[in-house]
C-alpha cells in the first residue's frame, strides 16, 4: 500500500521548516515516541510487536500469563485509541492496563540476562531508513530523547542489537527493576503510559535545561499522547510535529490532521523524516512541501 503524506497548513508547514533550516542543526533537537514510531506497526500486512509485545511473545512468559495479557489488551486497546472519548476519561484505564500488565510480568521470573536473547529472538523491526536517522543525528550531534510508554530496557536493547546506540540518545521509559539476584520484581520511578508523556516530559526539564540553545524541535509520534512530548522544554522556539497514522485511519485521519503538521499515512519508512533532517542539515535536495 502506498504512504500518504498529508498536512493540514502545508504553508505553515512551509515556515517552519524554512526556519528549523535557517537556524541549522546546532540549534536542532529531536523528540521521539519508539514503538510503532521508530520501530514499524506492519510488515507484510502483519502486525511487528511493541517492546511489550516483544515479552509477551517470547519463551520466557508462560502460556497462561500471555493469555491475561492479550486478554488486557483486547479490551484496553479500543479504549486507547477510541476517538470518541476524551483522554482524561482514558486516564485510569490506562493507568490499570498498564499495573495489571506489569504486575503480571513481575510474578513471571524474569531474569536480566534473558533480555538480550529474547530481543535478538524478537521479530523486532525498525521504520526503513532508521540507520540513516540514527547516523545522521549522531553526525550532527543532535540529542535525540526518546520517551516512551513502553519497556525501556528492551527498546534500548533494540537498539543497541543494531549497533546505534550512540551517545546523543537519552531515552525515558518504563525500565524494569531487577533485585540482587537479577529478577524483575517491580518497574523504575513514575509508571508512562500513552497519555502522561508531559508529565514525564515536565519531570525530565534538567535534561532539556542543559540543552539551551537547542530551541527548535523535530516531534515524532504515533498516538495523540505524543503531543505533548515536548511539554517540560523551555522556550520552544519552532516545532515541527510528525504523526505516524499507523491504525484506525479513516476514523483518526481529521483528528491527526488537526493536532500534527504532518501526518504520514501508511507509512513504514523513515523517508520523510530522513529528507526532512537532510533539509535542514543543507545535506539534501530541496524538500518539496505539497498539502493535500
Amino acid at each position: 500500500m502506498k504512504a500518504t503524506v498529508l498536512m493540514r497548513h502545508p504553508e505553515r508547514v512551509r515556515e517552519i521548516v524554512g526556519a528549523l533550516r535557517r537556524a541549522g542543526g546546532d540549534r536542532l533537537q529531536v523528540i521521539s515516541d519508539f514503538d510503532m514510531t521508530l520501530s514499524r506497526f506492519a510488515y507484510n500486512g502483519k502486525r511487528c510487536p511493541s517492546s511489550y509485545n516483544i515479552l509477551d511473545n517470547s519463551k520466557i512468559i508462560s502460556e497462561e500469563c500471555r493469555k491475561e495479557l492479550t486478554a488486557l489488551f483486547h479490551h484496553y486497546y479500543p479504549i486507547e485509541i477510541d476517538p470518541h472519548r476524551p483522554i482524561q476519561e482514558k486516564l485510569p484505564h490506562m493507568v490499570e492496563w498498564w499495573t495489571k500488565a506489569h504486575d503480571l510480568l513481575c510474578q513471571q521470573r524474569i531474569h536480566k540476562l534473558q533480555i538480550a536473547q529474547v530481543v535478538g529472538e524478537s521479530e523486532a523491526m525498525l521504520r526503513d531508513g532508521h540507520k540513516t536517522f540514527f547516523d545522521t543525528l549522531h553526525q550532527n550531534n543532535i540529542p535525540l530523547f526518546i520517551l516512551s510508554a513502553g519497556i525501556g530496557d528492551v527498546l534500548e536493547e533494540i537498539i543497541r542489537q543494531m549497533n546505534l546506540f550512540y551517545p546523543n540518545i537519552h531515552i525515558v521509559s518504563n525500565y524494569m527493576d531487577f533485585n540482587e539476584d537479577g529478577f524483575l520484581q517491580g518497574f523504575k520511578g513514575q509508571l508512562i503510559h500513552t497519555y502522561n508523556k508531559n508529565s514525564s516530559a515536565c519531570e525530565n526539564s534538567s535534561y532539556f535545561q542543559q540543552l539551551q540553545g537547542k530551541a527548535n524541535i523535530l516531534l515524532l509520534g504515533d498516538s495523540m499522547g505524543d503531543l505533548t512530548m515536548a511539554d517540560g522544554v523551555p522556550e520552544v522556539q519552532n516545532i515541527l510535529k510528525i504523526g505516524f497514522l499507523n491504525d484506525k485511519v479513516e476514523e483518526q485521519r481529521e483528528r491527526y490532521m488537526d493536532s500534527y503538521d504532518i501526518v504520514l499515512e501508511k507509512d513504514e519508512t523513515l523517508d520523510v523524516v530522513n529528507g526532512l533532517l537532510q533539509h535542514i542539515l543543507h545535506q539534501g535536495d530541496h524538500v518539496e512541501v505539497q498539502g493535500s
